[in-house]
């Protein structure tokens, strides 16, 4: 048997607080005395502050690195209401809710009909229904000529943190090569043509992930029957299909491997774009996929996501001794966050899964009732949204819709409450983060008519192990490190919020946002007031 149980080592070899005051653009902020020539902007998909604690005696490369040298915010947190991917990754460098950002859902988030994606048949996606700016933009309105390079595992984790830029963006596709779309680009630059030929991917065809440690060192049990719902393969090993197929790099996707090959394709773009070598300040954005596969898969309890976590330490230890050798560690600096937080498997914490189609059953039958488009009903992690226009005709109340769909859904196990996102303006908004997060989730003109909260613990029935998406703690906790010389390191434990990364990130290089904020800078991790 052919194991993966030791690292590749790929990468070297490529050398519920309240609510807090925003930041408005006024008048330009100093420049640092030295000024960073890269930002190394890290997200991990579904990545838990809790995970350094419960590994930390196994950790001993990047994350130990940053927990250690940087300014780390223990009490940072996603405050929307849907913690999805694509919601998250938007506010990251822009400093704003999903209410400014305009990404309010995975499913309305970067998928583009109106684009083709190169080299492979997926679903093309692009930035086009973000709104506003990001750290690019500002950046870039002072020096022009400064260059961007973003890489995920996922589309939308590679887009929507650089926003509406036209810049060096590029994901993995499922025939097993990184790619972008013709919103960027009409063909693939000859660097990544390069890397995609060497089929690194494929190679791992027929081998099996297993844990890099001794299986002594991993206390979790290895067969739990939640975890991997639609098969039922939930033990080691984890075999990759020897046929080269979407099943084979499917599955490639949810194994560390996924976040191996990101590393190495971000720094090979690094240097084919040189990248960080100034005068410029140039950022370098990485959203690592695989935490957030594993954690849908075998759940965040699993002996899975304890390796995955442990692999992913070696693999961003790497990638940081990578970027010093090839750039003046000097003039880096660091920005690590999450795009959500994650629940466990909700059946091993007496937990519950949640079908709320008999709330929209009950929506439906006033609407069939009166001869209405039933289509014009739709709900998506909590929210329900009715669109009147598609509704046809004038014999149906919207608000009786609404209320038939309030009163069948506050009915099923599972649901805590149920709301009208209209009258959610009238809850005391520091003391309900329910309430507030749902409202910093969506602009005036895409508000959904009534938003459904779910226990805490509990999920909708979809078809993972264990998922995220709610706006209770579990899944908006997430890591907020800043690591570098302008940052002053040690714990900070107030409570803040993601969208305050995009402003601290602006102060320490000096460069003012170009529209208002809803984060602020965190000026208490700045080596001095700017």
């Amino acid at each position: 048997m052919q194991r993966l149980r030791r690292i590749s080592r790929l990468a070297l070899s490529i050398v519920a607080g309240t609510a807090l005051q925003a930041c408005t653009p006024s008048q330009s902020v100093p420049a640092p005395a030295v000024r960073p020539s890269l930002v190394v902007f890290i997200t991990v998909d579904q990545m838990q502050p809790s995970y350094f604690t419960r590994y930390a005696s196994q950790l001993q490369g990047g994350f130990t690195r940053l927990l250690e040298g940087g300014a780390v915010f223990t009490n940072a947190h996603h405050d929307h209401g849907i913690t999805e991917t694509a919601p998250g990754h938007a506010s990251l460098m822009s400093g704003r809710f999903p209410r400014s950002t305009g990404i309010t859902r995975n499913l309305r988030g970067v998928n583009d009909t109106s684009v083709r994606l190169i080299g492979a048949r997926d679903l093309a996606a692009s930035p086009f229904r973000f709104r506003g700016t990001t750290l690019t933009d500002w950046i870039t309105a002072v020096e022009p000529d400064m260059r961007v390079l973003s890489v995920s595992a996922k589309d939308r984790g590679a887009i929507l943190p650089i926003g509406r830029s036209r810049q060096n963006v590029y994901w993995f596709a499922n025939n097993g090569i990184f790619t972008t779309s013709t919103w960027y680009r009409d063909t693939l630059p000859s660097w990544v043509r390069a890397f995609n030929a060497r089929r690194i991917p494929q190679s791992y065809l027929g081998k099996a992930w297993m844990p890099l440690l001794d299986r002594s060192a991993y206390p979790e049990p290895d067969t739990v029957m939640f975890e991997f719902p639609t098969t039922k393969e939930f033990a080691f090993p984890h075999w990759i299909p020897a046929h080269d197929t979407v099943v084979a790099m499917n599955l490639y996707r949810y194994s560390p491997l996924m976040d191996e090959i990101t590393a190495a394709f971000a720094l090979e773009g690094l240097r084919n774009l040189d990248i960080g070598r100034g005068p410029t300040t140039d950022i370098l954005a990485v959203s690592f996929s695989a935490t957030d596969y594993v954690g849908h898969r075998y759940g965040p309890e699993s002996v899975e996501q304890r390796d995955q976590i442990i692999r992913l330490d070696r693999v961003l230890g790497a990638f940081i001794d990578t970027l010093y050798q090839l750039r003046d560690s000097s003039r880096i600096i660091f920005a690590l966050s999450a795009d959500h937080g994650g629940s466990p498997i909700p059946e091993l914490h007496g937990r519950v899964r949640v079908r709320i189609r008999p709330a929209m059953a009950a929506a439906r039958a006033v609407v069939a009732q009166a001869g209405g488009d039933t289509t014009a009903l739709d709900v998506e992690s909590g929210a329900f949204f009715v669109d009147s226009v598609k509704l046809g005709t004038n014999a149906i109340s919207v608000d009786s819709i609404v209320a038939a769909f309030m009163a069948a859904a506050i009915k099923i196990p599972g649901v805590e409450r149920v709301d009208r996102f209209r009258d959610l303006r009238q809850r005391n908004l520091e003391r309900d983060y329910v309430a507030r997060r749902w409202l910093q989730m969506f602009p005036a003109d895409m508000e959904p008519a009534a938003v459904v909260t779910l226990g805490r613990g509990n999920m909708y029935d979809y078809g993972v192990a264990a998922t995220h998406g709610s706006p209770h703690m579990q899944d908006s906790h997430v890591p907020m490190i800043f690591y570098g010389p302008p940052f002053v390191p040690g714990r900070y434990n107030q409570f803040v919020r993601t969208v305050d990364i995009g402003p601290t990130l602006a102060r320490a290089l000096g460069v003012t946002p170009t529209e208002p904020l809803d984060g602020r800078p965190l000026t208490d991790a700045l080596r001095r007031a700017r």
